[in-house]
């Protein structure tokens, strides 16, 4: 594979699925096969309660959020199939629909969430960073994965307290005593932490991000969402020992509420993601940069984070930095000849980098963003008082920085693209440890520099 094609991949997020997601796709569509077979051979147990909670995750699919890191999750439907899978009594009534009927139901409310979303309208959200011509689909592959995920870990939870119902052993504990509540917990825990590790197993094989970094990032959505989620189901499956169905609507209002709220969130991000980019295009539109550049940079370093290790958050700071990098170029009486900054003495490289720094500190946006660009510049062994070493995401954009720079110096000699990228990746390592950090150079060469 050519180094320009490796790099696309890993920039675009189009690496292969891999042999670990097929796997996880293979293990759902095996399970669902089983549990809709032994459903239909010995029938539905509790046919009233199956529909009810198969009708709740079919609409829970109908109204997803879209989290940060652009991740969609279905928190009614995912609460719903919880719940279910954990659901002792029911008005005091023993229930015995075991662990397929739970991996069937499941796997039928995710069927008709899903050819409803064909059919309902969805809203399209705003462009902004990171995948400026992205729309929504509901075959996106990213929701083959969350359906697997979400058979898999339902099954999961199922398969620990089904058995353990249906066989009496959670007899012993009382479902109004602390103990039923108790194990309800550690159940729906052990069933977060499956749904997590698997989210991070199909990142890993799915965009390129490393699996500490990504299972990172989804054990820390596990405090937000996903702490509301588990409390839901295991609130929605107690619940219906006493008042039945009512339950559902009683108790997943909240978490539809708090949809709203992950939604106005979600707003306020594309407004900051529109802001950033039009920050982004205005060095370009004046004539300081060349078209494209801050683009380029901006995939690059996202490329050098995610092979560094750094998790979604990080990533969107990052790509934030990268994209207004140039902003302090505004400043400028005359324009840097190409906008190679890369190319001019440190001190004004440095001047630059705390222009633009002030300029962006005033837009609202995160306050790391203006300090990683005010450090761009600064030599990899400085450490200023009261700021400490220069952050990573500093480092990195400096590298992509100057590795843009010297492409476009090479093309503008009529260099040919695969040596104009030797003679780039080469100069940037007569600077490795001194200028450019070492570690971010040699990720560049990884990923195809």
């Amino acid at each position: 594979m050519s180094g320009a094609r490796a790099l696309r991949r890993v920039v675009l997020g189009c690496t292969p699925c891999g042999r670990t997601a097929r796997a996880v796709h293979a293990a759902a569509a095996v399970l669902l096969a089983l549990a809709l077979g032994a459903v239909a051979v010995r029938g539905v147990a509790g046919p009233r309660v199956a529909l009810a909670f198969t009708v709740l995750i079919a609409l829970g699919e109908c109204v997803r959020i879209t989290l940060p890191g652009d991740r969609e999750q279905a928190p009614i439907g995912a609460a719903g199939a919880l719940a279910y899978a954990l659901l002792g009594p029911l008005r005091g009534v023993p229930t015995a629909h075991g662990t397929l009927q739970v991996v069937a139901v499941t796997g039928a409310g995710l069927l008709l969430g899903r050819l409803a979303g064909l059919v309902l309208p969805r809203p399209v959200p705003p462009d902004g960073p990171g995948h400026p011509h992205r729309r929504p689909s509901w075959a996106d592959p990213a929701r083959r994965d969350g359906a697997a995920r979400r058979v898999l870990a339902v099954g999961f939870a199922a398969a620990v307290f089904q058995p353990l119902y249906n066989g009496g052993t959670v007899d012993r504990f009382s479902p109004d005593g602390p103990a039923y509540g108790v194990f309800l917990t550690a159940v729906a825990a052990l069933a977060a932490l499956c749904d997590a590790t698997l989210a991070a197993l199909l990142r890993r094989s799915g965009g390129g991000l490393r699996f500490p970094a990504a299972l990172e990032d989804e054990l820390r959505s596990l405090f937000g969402i996903g702490s509301a989620i588990v409390a839901t189901g295991m609130l929605v499956s107690l619940a219906a020992g006493e008042v039945g169905l009512w339950a559902l609507p009683l108790f997943c209002t909240p978490l539809l509420l708090a949809q709203v709220s992950f939604r106005r969130a979600a707003a306020v991000r594309a407004t900051t993601g529109q802001t950033i980019a039009s920050l982004a295009r205005a060095t370009e539109l004046a004539g300081y940069t060349p078209h494209g550049h801050a683009r380029r940079v901006a995939d690059t370093a996202c490329a050098l984070g995610r092979e560094l290790g750094l998790g979604t958050r990080e990533l969107a700071l990052l790509e934030y930095a990268a994209l207004m990098h140039d902003v302090g170029q505004l400043s400028l009486v005359e324009p840097v000849p190409d906008g190679a900054t890369a190319l001019l003495p440190c001190a004004e490289q440095q001047r630059i980098a705390r222009l633009g720094s002030e300029v962006i500190s005033r837009t609202g946006v995160p306050r790391q963003v203006a300090e990683q660009v005010a450090r761009l510049a600064d030599p990899v062994t400085a450490t200023v008082p009261g700021e400490g070493p220069v952050p990573l995401a500093s480092r990195i954009i400096r590298v992509a920085n100057a590795h843009d720079d010297l492409l476009t110096a090479a093309r503008g000699r009529g260099v040919g693209e695969a040596v104009g990228r030797l003679e780039a990746l080469e100069a940037l390592r007569l600077g490795r440890g001194r200028v450019y950090d070492a570690r971010v150079v040699d990720a560049l060469a990884r990923v195809g520099g």
